[in-house]
């Protein structure tokens, strides 16, 4: 029988970044998925502002933006013409150094967190079934079928269970998954066109025929159309293809479709699962939350959750931290989850709505009143903070503590445009930064305890982001603020630290 630190089930976006990042930080995985090969299809496409900057930890955002698109603008049409179009040029452009919208579809996606895992010796064992586990003292066992029919065991400390909408792990666990299922049948095409709206912006159609999304992907010609299939034709998915969807809307935005490479159909659900944590099997991704596509939420959501449960799982494993932490993963990820769910619940119920008060709301006013608060930058900003998910925070969590000026414990630590303070946050350890003078005893007792201390020369940017000048701001190794205080107190951390049961030393023997 083989172990190994953490088993993982599932090589979609959510299993490969919880291995990438648990491996980067010295935790021996085995990572298994039923495939046969990596998919290449893919309907999430949306990359967020949020995850890139955790991608930056590996280096991993220079190259999703360097082979994705970055979406311009977004368009709103209804009646054959365009009848708002929200500039994303210049949105968000004082919040994160990725105030854009990237497209980089999951297929590429995963290729390129498969390039990065493999140069860590890493692979992914394909055609390797999850067939059953259970937990036995300090590890799991847990009953694989590979290749040929092969079976075997395999213990590991740990479990991920990032095994999709119909997770294994999830129903061994007995946890319940309420929630629900859209009426309406949804269509994927990966088409070539051409027409006014090929244009590397994001167009939707608002109009009372059947909902239609157009995604940009390079080369120019290259688009991706999401839409909806009603009447009897959603009754028989299996047997629908392109020609078989309205065109009505795909004339509405004046598009002509060239060639269709891939087509597809598929239900939206959207679901909650009752608990993320069972004692040493855990849920990410789609194993724990389903949403709909509203927002291009559901991959990057699932990638923070194997980002928030890595470091946790990868400093118990060293001795660093007792197992307790652990259970700061499900609080922190459920509540964000729900919030999720609702907020597309309400977005994705107003744009599939059917019936006439629907279709006026719809086609006149939600895009009047769009362009017009678009007009004014708070709505922008509200807008983009939202979306790309920076205004994710764990104020509620657990491991939050303190406030000091707008920056609560649980908060993304706020950038600062030209200042340059998100370079350290590359070091997946805590930290802790200081905008001003550090204070001598303070420097000390960090240097005595192996923890980062990053001082910044005070300038007018910090203020203007957030920050507070001599305050103290203890970073976790997933970058959000642990703790953060007005004086610079060593007592102060190393209270925290001695609540939490963390050690910031080297790892144990």
């Amino acid at each position: 029988m083989t172990r190994h630190d953490v088993l993982i089930a599932g090589a979609g976006p959510t299993g490969l970044v919880l291995a990438l990042w648990l491996t980067k930080l010295g935790a021996r995985v085995r990572i298994i998925d039923k495939t046969s090969a990596p998919g290449t299809t893919s309907r999430a496409l949306a990359v967020q502002a949020r995850t890139l900057e955790l991608y930056h930890q590996l280096d991993l955002a220079r190259a999703v933006v360097a082979r994705g698109h970055k979406v311009p603008a977004v368009n709103l049409w209804a009646e054959g013409e365009r009848k708002a179009h929200l500039d994303f040029s210049s949105i968000g452009a004082d919040l994160t150094p990725y105030s854009f919208l990237e497209i980089f579809p999951q297929d590429q996606h995963e290729r390129l967190l498969l390039e990065r895992l493999e140069a860590l010796g890493v692979t992914v064992e394909r055609q390797t079934e999850l067939m059953g586990f259970r937990e036995e003292g300090a590890q799991i066992s847990a009953h694989l079928r590979g290749p040929g029919d092969r079976e075997e065991q395999c213990s590991a400390s740990f479990l991920a269970g990032c095994d999709g909408a119909k997770s294994l792990v999830r129903q061994t666990l007995g946890a319940g998954f309420p929630g629900g299922t859209y009426q309406q049948l949804f269509y994927v095409a990966d088409v070539e066109a051409s027409g006014p709206a090929i244009n590397g912006e994001l167009h939707v159609d608002l109009d009372d025929a059947d909902f239609l999304a157009l995604f940009p992907l390079a080369p120019a010609v290259h688009v991706r159309l999401i839409g909806t299939v009603r009447d009897e034709r959603a009754e028989h998915p299996e047997a629908l293809r392109f020609g078989d969807v309205s065109d009505r809307a795909i004339q509405n935005l004046q598009v002509k479709v060239e060639k269709v490479n891939w087509f597809s159909t598929y239900r939206v659900h959207h679901r909650v699962a009752e608990h993320f944590r069972k004692g040493r099997a855990f849920l990410l991704g789609d194993a724990a939350h389903i949403h709909s596509p509203v927002g291009g939420q559901g991959m990057n959501t699932g990638i923070g959750d194997a980002i928030n449960l890595a470091w946790k799982l990868a400093a118990v494993l060293a001795g660093q931290a007792p197992d307790s932490l652990l259970d700061t993963y499900e609080p922190e990820r459920i509540e964000f989850a729900r919030k999720l769910v609702a907020t597309t619940d309400r977005a994705f119920t107003l744009i599939t709505a059917e019936g006439r008060l629907a279709d006026i709301l719809r086609t006149r006013i939600a895009p009047t009143v769009m362009s017009k608060l678009v007009g004014f930058e708070f709505a922008r900003d509200f807008l983009f903070r939202t979306v790309s998910q920076i205004t994710l925070s764990y104020r509620n969590g657990p491991l939050s503590e303190g406030k000091v000026g707008d920056v609560h414990g649980g908060d993304r630590l706020p950038w600062a445009e030209k200042a340059g303070n998100f370079e350290s946050l590359s070091r997946m350890t805590w930290q802790i930064h200081v905008y001003g003078e550090a204070r001598a005893d303070l420097a000390q007792w960090c240097q005595g305890q192996r923890l980062a201390l990053q001082q910044f020369a005070w300038q007018d940017g910090y203020r203007e982001a957030g920050l507070t000048r001599d305050a103290l701001y203890l970073l976790r190794p997933d970058t959000y603020v642990a703790l953060t205080a007005s004086v610079q107190d060593p007592n102060l951390v190393a209270q925290y630290l001695a609540r939490q049961g963390i050690r910031t030393g080297p790892p144990a023997p």
